[in-house]
């Protein structure tokens, strides 16, 4: 059986993956082509040093992850396309903070906007979305 983080890692993917006409990933390069509906990475990020409860040995976590969001600059505004698929995001998050239960709470912050410039590629608008997963194992390696 996975671990929680691994659990909770695959929910969060599962939720992305909920969004209309994005392709959403985990862990993948940068491509040089952009789907139409845009690219959305989930990348695992750092669990950081756990707070331990002893009795039961409990750990709790605040796990930061990373989710970027990708749309070529090719295809009309790529800046209205990238804030919706932005808005889109934040939706999918909200919709089931606690990933089913897995997780105590999800928080992000305020994306981080840049143009990505990949060789022999069109033009990429993309944003990094930091996000902080709240939750609790039994098990040190999460």
């Amino acid at each position: 059986m996975p671990t929680t983080r691994e659990q909770i890692l695959q929910a969060l993917l599962a939720r992305l993956e909920t969004i209309p006409g994005a392709t959403a990933k985990r862990e993948a390069p940068l491509p040089e082509t952009v789907p139409v509906g845009g690219l959305i990475v989930l990348r695992d990020g750092d669990p950081g040093e756990p707070e331990m409860l002893v009795s039961p040995p409990t750990y709790l976590w605040q796990h930061k992850a990373e989710i970027e969001v990708i749309v070529s600059r090719g295809a009309g505004d790529a800046n209205t396309a990238l804030d919706g698929l932005l808005m889109a995001v934040g939706q999918a998050l909200e919709a089931d903070r606690s990933l089913g239960g897995l997780a105590d709470w999800l928080d992000w912050g305020a994306p981080k906007t840049h143009d990505l410039a990949i060789d022999g590629a069109a033009g990429l608008k993309g944003a990094v979305v930091p996000v902080t997963i709240h939750y609790a194992s039994t098990n040190p390696l999460g």
